[in-house]
Formats: C-alpha cells, structure tokens, sequence
C-alpha cells in the first residue's frame, strides 16, 4: 500500500512540477547520476559518560570531622559506667575542647544576638522566626519586649571537608583501623 501511495504522490508532483519532470527524465534516459541510497542517518555516538565523583552527605562530613579532630562519637558510644567521674569529667574536656575547635573551624560560629542572657531586649515587628524563638506568654503583636534566654548561634561559613573516597564509603564516618606488625 505505501508504494501505491508514492507512486501517486511521485505522478502528480511530476506532472506538476516541470523540473522534477525533467529530472525523472535525465534519470530514466541515464544521463544523471541516481541520488546516493536513502538510509536514515547514524545517530552520532554519544561522548562517553564519565560517572560523577562520589557524594557525601554534609551531616556524615560533619560526624566524620568530629569523630576524626575529637573523638566525640567514640565518647558518646562508650559505655562510662565503669570510669569514675574524674576520669569522665578529664575526658569531657578533651572533647569538649576538641569539638568546639573544630566546630569553630567548619563554622565560624558567633552568637546571634550580642547582649547577655537575661538581658532586656526588644523584638521588632516584621521579625525573622527562624532568629527569634517567642516562649512564655506570647499574645498579641510585636514589638515584644521579654528576657534572653539564649542568644542562639549562627554559622559565619560552612566549610565541610571535600570527600574525595567511593561511592562505598560514603556512609563511613571513621574507618576501621587496623595496626599491622
């Protein structure tokens, strides 16, 4: 059915049209070149895909720089009962001290409000609620005055190490170690 369909079509456009008339004619008589066979064309190969490098969630870069600079997931997993609480508190200091430096170094921490807690202050109308939490006795509109509670904290940059391991890893917060010898 499709080459009666083009013969038709071919029939009327020649009869139509005067230069492809004459171009069917040439062809017939052998006096032109047939046109090159029709085949759909290759569809150019694709560049190779190189994979892209493997992720890693921020918050395991985060347990990971803590674990790594102050042991602190060691310390939360250990069980403290049998360490009295000098040995504990000596160690809760070297963590503690470990991790604020490194939280420092990631974060650039200040606080979000300067004044001292318990210090009267006064939140503005039109205020941003992911800086002020309200407690107590809200009611009607701001401005509110009230007390600090807490100043808050705010990250001045976020600079998580680069994870450079695999794809299998990428979960591993601190890999296991083994000492050879």
């Amino acid at each position: 059915m499709g080459r009666l369909f083009t013969a038709f079509r071919v029939f009327f456009r020649v009869l139509f049209d005067a230069a492809l008339a004459q171009r069917v004619q040439d062809l017939f008589a052998g006096t032109a070149e047939a046109p090159a066979a029709i085949s759909p064309a290759a569809p150019a190969p694709a560049p190779p895909v190189e994979p892209p490098p493997p992720k890693q969630n921020p918050a395991i870069a985060l347990l990971s720089s803590l674990q790594r600079e102050a042991r602190l997931i060691d310390f939360l997993k250990e069980d403290l009962a049998a360490y009295s609480d000098e040995q504990i508190g000596a160690a809760v200091r070297e963590v503690h001290r470990d991790a604020a430096k490194t939280l420092d170094r990631a974060f650039g921490l200040k606080p979000v409000l300067a004044e001292a807690e318990g210090a009267a202050i006064e939140v503005p109308a039109g205020f941003d609620a992911g800086r002020f939490r309200l407690t107590g006795k809200v009611s009607g509109n701001a401005p509110f005055r009230g007390a600090l509670r807490h100043h808050g904290w705010e990250a001045t940059r976020c600079d998580l190490p680069t994870y450079t391991g695999s794809a299998a890893a990428a979960l591993t917060i601190a890999p296991a170690e083994v000492e050879i010898g």
